[in-house]
């Protein structure tokens, strides 16, 4: 069933050269904070203290805040972890103090503010940890991507391959962007939510392309422009569904998660957005700079060999 019904075809593909140099700058952009500004990785990838703290009433997260910025740590990230009576607290690193030291000198000033103040638990993680999971972060994202393109290339043609795992990484490097730009705190959720984006992207991309190849087999005199403008006309009431109520969603933790699940509710609501404009105005246009056509899709029926006269 189509609620959102499109009598003619949108021409996307008149549009391909402004779309594909937007998208070219702002990747380019992206890069350039990537390279000066960098990552705010956190404590997950850098090293430094988890702790969790519990209370017998809902704690005051700006209260405890505070009590961090007095000791010097205002770079310390705090949440509140299952309850509102449980908090969770990430500290970075001290070149000057130890690991031990630093939980024991953050538990005595909670407690000196509140005597409810009870500490749960104290993990630590070091440099060396975070450095094995910046690398298997990157290996897990180089394999998703030569997957992508694998199946891409095998399900319909390697052109389709290349246009959209270019499409998928131009999500995941302008997300980074984002981060980079604005330095937000780039977790292991961060990374998480790339990794789903990228899927989500590559789910995009293949309804658009299976319809591009069935237009191919239908749409015998149309040009090639004409059966993508086609294709993507077609799916567009199940991608304003689909990515509709997925963003709904989304954008509902974003807003009312808790700053546990904001930055990686963040990615993903980017990632969403770029997700279908990469599917629909970055990986089509691409498709005809690699020039698809219909025998790429379409195989020459063999002519039936003339019977041998006896």
């Amino acid at each position: 069933m189509e609620f959102f019904r499109f009598k003619r075809d949108i021409p996307f593909m008149s549009w391909g050269k402004y779309t594909t140099t937007i998208s070219l700058v702002t990747f380019i952009v992206s890069v350039f904070f990537l390279v000066t500004k960098g990552l705010n990785l956190g404590v997950d990838f850098t090293g430094g203290t988890v702790m969790e703290v519990s209370y017998t009433q809902p704690a005051d997260l700006n209260r405890i805040r505070s009590t961090l910025i007095k000791l010097g740590m205002a770079d310390a990230s705090v949440q509140n972890f299952g309850t509102s009576r449980d908090v969770l607290i990430r500290l970075p690193a001290k070149a000057d103090m130890s690991s031990a030291k630093l939980s024991e000198t953050v538990i005595a000033a909670l407690r000196a503010d509140n005597e409810a103040a009870e500490l749960r638990r104290v993990e630590f993680v070091g440099p060396q940890v975070g450095k094995e999971l910046v690398e298997n972060g990157a290996l897990a994202l180089l394999i998703v991507s030569l997957g992508v393109v694998a199946y891409l290339a095998i399900r319909f043609e390697w052109k389709f391959g290349v246009s959209g795992i270019i499409a998928n990484l131009h999500d995941v490097v302008i997300i980074l962007g984002f981060f980079s730009f604005f330095q937000w705190e780039f977790s292991l959720t961060v990374l998480a939510a790339i990794l789903a984006i990228l899927g989500y992207s590559v789910n995009e991309s293949v309804v658009v392309f299976d319809r591009i190849r069935e237009n191919f087999r239908k749409m015998r005199r149309a040009s090639v422009s004409q059966v993508i403008d086609n294709a993507i006309t077609r799916t567009m009431s199940r991608t304003i569904i689909t990515h509709g109520s997925t963003q709904m969603v989304v954008v509902s933790m974003l807003l009312f998660g808790g700053e546990s699940l904001h930055y990686f509710a963040l990615a993903l609501t980017i990632g969403i957005l770029f997700g279908i404009y990469s599917s629909v105005l970055v990986a089509s246009p691409l498709l005809m700079l690699l020039g698809v056509s219909r025998k790429d899709i379409v195989k020459p029926e063999k002519k039936p060999e003339p019977e041998a006269v006896p």
